[in-house]
Order: C-alpha cells, then structure tokens, then sequence
C-alpha cells in the first residue's frame, strides 16, 4: 500500500460514522449488507449513510454489487489487510510475525472477488 492510499483510508475511517459503517461491514463478511438495513442498525438517516458510503468507497475500503434492485455493499478486505499490513510492516522491528499482529484471512472470499469481476 501507497502511503497516499493509507492516508485516504485513514482519513476515512477517521470520522465516528464512518468508522461504524465499516466495522458492521467487516463483520457482515462477504455477503455484505444493503443500506437500508445499515441504516437501521446504525440509526443513521439514508442520505448520511449514503454519504459515508461515498466517503470509503473513494477511499477503497468498501465496495458494492448489485443483485437484481437491491445493492449490497461490502467491505474491501484486501484494502483491510493492505492498511493493517502498512501500519504494522515495521512492528516489532521489522518483524510484524513475531508481534502476534493477525490480519483477516481472505481466503474464503474468493467467491466473492469472482463475482465482482464478472460484473
């Protein structure tokens, strides 16, 4: 990851809202979640939650799909791991393994990736 990139991901998640939106995506997973029921969830009025939405996706850390009219927004795991991985690449110096520092693993989102691209 670019040190720009990080940036705008940090600046991103750096406001309450957005911080929340992406954290229920993460624990959404890959199926992801329409705005609607974030909205709910987080109490937020459709048009903010659009907004935030806006905000991470130009940052890279969330994505979405369409499934017939309905869009489903999921967060970008690799961009996740990315930011953790910059963050963290001279923990421990230099040795970010023997810090106990994890990052998601993508494996099981494969799926997903293959569905995005065919998009």
């Amino acid at each position: 990851m670019e040190k720009l990139s990080a940036v705008a991901a940090l600046a991103a998640l750096a406001h309450e809202n957005r911080l929340d939106v992406f954290r229920l995506l993460v624990q959404a997973g890959p199926e992801g979640l329409p705005p609607g029921a974030m909205a709910e969830r987080l109490g937020l009025p459709a048009a903010t939650l659009s907004f935030h939405l806006t905000q991470l996706r130009h940052a890279g850390l969330v994505t979405f799909r369409r499934e017939g009219r309905s869009l489903l927004y999921i967060a970008e795991y690799e961009s996740m791991n990315d930011l953790l991985a910059y963050l963290t690449e001279n923990c421990c110096k230099g040795d970010a393994a023997s810090c106990g520092v994890g990052v998601c693993d993508t494996s099981s989102l494969a799926v997903t990736k293959q569905r995005r691209t065919r998009q």
